[in-house]
């Protein structure tokens, strides 16, 4: 007799896999000492995902999920004070390690597009869905997407530079800028 399915392992190993790439990065990730690490087998790891990249992107699929989670709570009375909140978030100490998966996930997709389509649309599509939505009372549906991408090119990219530079001074100041310009902006669309 087979063993009953255990609905809650997959979602265990990816909270595992996930702590282990934060820790080990993905440029060099092989099955085995991964296995080794999580206490199960390669073969393990393979009925649950199917393949590496298949598991990579499942578990930046629930690190997105996370992510949005914690920014759906963030209240705030306008966009650029939802960003304020949201960058206070992400440029956090203990938020850098995720991000530099992020970001090193994102080289290697762009390196294998066609392994890593999945990761390459949801990563955008889901955030300018989101962003874009909150601008629809100020702007028609092609223009917040368009203004969405504004938004999270910017706080990505001010991520990347925290991430590399550690100059946290000079990137808050360049995030404050920024989010004085996106107000000047919102509010000039708001009195059209």
């Amino acid at each position: 007799m087979s063993r009953p399915v255990d609905e809650k392992r997959p979602g265990e190993l990816r909270s595992a896999i996930v702590r282990y790439l934060m820790k080990h990065g993905l440029a060099t990730l092989s099955l085995r000492p991964l296995a080794k690490a999580l206490g199960c087998t390669p073969r393990v790891l393979l009925y649950h995902f199917g393949s590496k990249e298949q598991m990579i992107t499942h578990v930046l699929a629930q690190l997105r999920q996370r992510q949005r989670a914690t920014f759906d709570r963030v209240d705030a009375p306008s966009l650029p004070e939802a960003c304020r909140i949201i960058w206070l978030q992400m440029s956090a100490p203990e938020s850098e390690l995720l991000f530099r998966l992020f970001f090193e996930t994102y080289g290697i997709a762009l390196r294998r597009p066609r392994l890593y389509r999945a990761f390459l649309h949801d990563t955008i599509e889901d955030w300018l869905g989101v962003i874009a939505e909150d601008l629809r009372e100020v702007y028609e549906a092609k223009e917040a997407r368009a203004v969405a991408t504004i938004v999270l090119a910017g706080l990505r990219g001010f991520m990347l530079d925290l991430c590399a530079t550690h100059d946290r001074r000079r990137v808050d100041r360049a995030v404050e800028l920024w989010l004085t310009s996106l107000e000047s902006t919102l509010l000039a669309a708001r009195s059209e």
